[in-house]
């Protein structure tokens, strides 16, 4: 049997990840830094391009690793319309929508897509993206809001969550097109969302502020705490940052270290024990939420993401949501792994690759109202 190279590259706000894989075994992983001043040299975030190229050229060159080893090259996706999940060949559309953030999000996942371009070029293979984070499986059920023309839309960590899955799926035996999880990933930024037969039917929108509070999120609010924050001289940029920089435990506590925040309400700061126990309280509602979408038919509940490495939470969550369903841990995140094994799935024709056409998964015209 081949046995596959693989490149995986996953752009982030302050570093770049890469790992090379041999089939589904990873043989090697390296996580660049960057300079926060030389990032912000650069007005938009494409513009890193060719800096970041260049940071990765060198690694792969210090560990003397070939371009020309690759059967494929993966990059976290970014910056693309609304999708179904599955494995997208990077073409000229994809690309072009990820350099100028046809979605309207401008984070450094843009510059997956280009970045795996460039190097697939460069070792003469093709170039894909999995699992974005704008995949969109919603039921039309889920789009709908109280006021016209405003629809609910899918923004969270669906590479994670789906392959948190896959995994689950593998390791019990089961097929995920087949059984209804509830899955998790609680880390820097927090994502619930139900999966019914291989598709996540519903969740939660972290960039547009919906859900629990995280690290550096505020959270659902009402309309009326965000009239009132308008009404005190708040601006549109500052309500958009309390959705993904600066709301939740920044905004209450001052700092996004979720670790610091526990470690203080377990010596006795009463007010990082509310602010942690909050958190904790809202993501369990959350889940909630999902298991009355799942109609209680709910094979497990899956917990992943850096926070669940803390037995408190895991805890915590057991004891309000454990008569829901089996509730399994996965720590930590399987992001490059799960780039991997779709370019893997692809090229062992397991999974059919998919070609983004740049036109939204759902249309607005195609519902009722």
């Amino acid at each position: 049997m081949t046995e596959y190279s693989i490149l995986a590259i996953n752009p982030g706000s302050t570093s770049t990840k890469i790992a090379c894989f041999k089939g589904s075994q990873m043989i090697l992983e390296k996580n660049i830094s960057h300079d926060s001043q030389e990032l912000a040299a650069f007005e938009h975030v494409s513009q890193q391009l060719d800096y970041r190229k260049s940071l990765i050229e060198k690694t792969l060159a210090a560990e003397n690793i070939a371009l020309t080893g690759f059967d494929a090259v993966v990059g976290r996706g970014g910056g693309l319309l609304p999708l179904a999940g599955g494995v997208y060949l990077i073409d000229g559309k994809l690309y072009q929508d990820a350099e100028t953030g046809a979605n309207g999000v401008e984070h450094p996942a843009n510059l997956g897509p280009q970045l795996a371009k460039y190097f697939a070029q460069e070792a003469a293979c093709p170039a894909y993206v999995v699992n974005p984070p704008d995949t969109d499986e919603y039921q039309d059920l889920a789009r709908m809001t109280g006021i016209k023309g405003l629809y609910r839309t899918s923004h969270l960590h669906a590479l994670n969550l789906k392959e948190t899955a896959l995994q689950h799926a593998k390791k019990q035996g089961e097929s995920y097109q087949d059984v209804n999880y509830i899955v998790c990933h609680i880390g820097g930024g927090i994502s619930v969302s139900a999966h019914q037969k291989g598709k996540m039917i519903d969740g939660i929108d972290i960039v547009g502020g919906e859900g629990p509070i995280a690290p550096t999120r505020s959270g659902s609010l009402s309309l009326a705490s965000v009239i009132e924050l308008l009404e005190k001289g708040a601006q549109i940029s500052d309500l958009k940052k309390l959705c993904t920089k600066t709301g939740g435990l920044v905004s209450l506590l001052g700092t996004s270290d979720a670790k610091a925040v526990f470690e203080a309400g377990q010596a006795g700061n009463s007010q990082a024990k509310l602010v942690w126990d909050s958190m904790i309280y809202q993501i369990a509602k959350t889940i909630g939420q999902m298991a009355t979408v799942l109609k209680g038919n709910i094979q497990a509940i899956l917990l992943g993401g850096g926070m669940v490495y803390n037995d408190n939470l895991v805890a915590q969550l057991r004891a309000y949501c454990d008569w829901i369903a089996p509730i399994y841990t996965y720590p930590g995140e399987f992001e490059m792994m799960a780039m991997a094994n779709g370019a893997l799935r692809v090229l062992t024709g397991k999974e059919e690759v998919k070609r983004y056409t740049g036109q939204p998964v759902w249309d607005k015209q195609l519902l009722s109202l």
